[in-house]
């Protein structure tokens, strides 16, 4: 089969083949119909990841934004079938742990990570594998399109966790997203639904302009202004919710400081070859504004059903989205134009 593979950090992943996958007794194997490009797969491209034991290897099949028909099942799956669409986490989950015996299994202690891990190679391919498919394929609903589940695949759905179950955001919420790429536009979408007042902060007006469709009451280009987080607590009075989608010093602190007396920060981006995973924070102002400061990581299957009851009511459109569908070979063009920022929302692949 075709995949794109991880040959050199920094330079262009190229299309190879590579053996079929077969099933485990507890797995299955997916035909993919589409996939995400999503900014982790750049890092992952880019060797990032070191200064947490996280470096994807050389070699690795990259990809982890699936979703597709089950081909093969093992015989000990129980909750899907042959012929069954399902998505799939990225965060492949053992179910035994600590942390998923808690349903954390977004956190397990013991995973691996569709497309970044050596033991579960990715689905910028034309199959792959889902190791504990009970636990980590979910079946698609008949309504939702194979493009929008691609487009939730990490994004939307890392999103959702952080502002519904983790920052609780509700209606009247004043909630400010920095950094307006696929995990950020799709913050700005999750937090209009929830009924937040948003202000969307990006250095480039095209994001800005989608941020605006995806239901931003105000947008901020932080190029332009010389105190941004002055300008949200004029305007808004402060956030009572901060999203940094980014992952850099300077988006982390500029979300921080956006905050009102109490608010809560949420960190979803990752840091990349300059912060390598430090980024200092005005620990003094935490503590006297009674600040809050969480991570979030992806999404517990279980909760995707929350998820789809939204997608099917009209609530969000993960499909809105998309910008552009390209082939499987377009893979390493797409993901070098996320060096110099030069992609718009989620692309997604559907050619194989």
């Amino acid at each position: 089969m075709r995949a794109v593979v991880l040959e050199e950090y920094g330079e262009p992943p190229a299309v190879r083949d590579r053996p079929e996958p077969t099933a485990d007794p507890d797995g299955v194997v997916v035909e993919t119909e589409a996939c995400g490009v999503c900014r982790s797969d750049w890092h992952a491209w880019q060797g990032h990841g070191d200064w947490a034991d996280d470096r994807v290897p050389i070699g690795q099949v990259l990809g982890h934004e699936p979703v597709g028909v089950v081909r093969e099942a093992g015989a000990a799956v129980e909750t899907v079938d042959v012929g069954d669409r399902v998505v799939v986490p990225f965060n492949l989950a053992d179910g035994s742990c600590p942390a998923c015996r808690r349903g954390r299994t977004n956190y397990c202690e013991d995973a691996t990570a569709l497309g970044f891990g050596p033991d579960a190679p990715g689905a910028f391919a034309e199959s792959f594998h889902v190791p504990r498919a009970d636990i980590n394929a979910v079946e698609l609903p008949d309504g939702v399109s194979s493009v929008a589940a691609a487009s939730m695949g990490c994004r939307f759905v890392t999103a959702f966790e952080a502002l519904d179950a983790v920052a609780g955001v509700s209606g009247g919420d004043r909630v400010v997203v920095v950094g307006c790429g696929g995990v950020g536009l799709s913050a700005v979408q999750v937090a209009a639904a929830l009924g937040g007042t948003v202000v969307a902060v990006d250095v480039r007006d095209e994001p800005l302009d989608l941020a605006a469709e995806m239901g931003a009451s105000e947008t901020v280009n932080a190029d332009e202004v010389a105190d941004m987080p002055a300008l949200v607590r004029e305007s808004l009075g402060g956030a009572d919710v901060s999203v940094d989608a980014l992952g850099s010093a300077e988006t982390c602190r500029t979300a921080v400081d956006s905050l009102a007396s109490g608010g809560t920060h949420v960190q979803v981006g990752l840091t990349g070859e300059d912060d390598r995973g430090e980024i200092p924070l005005p620990m003094d102002e935490i503590v006297q504004g009674g600040l809050t400061v969480r991570g979030s990581r992806g999404m517990p299957p279980a909760r995707y059903g929350d998820l789809f009851r939204m997608v099917a009511t009209d609530r969000v459109d993960p499909e809105a989205l998309v910008t552009d569908t390209v082939s499987l070979d377009e893979v390493p063009d797409r993901l070098a134009a996320m060096s110099e920022f030069d992609t718009v929302g989620v692309e997604v692949v559907t050619e194989f």
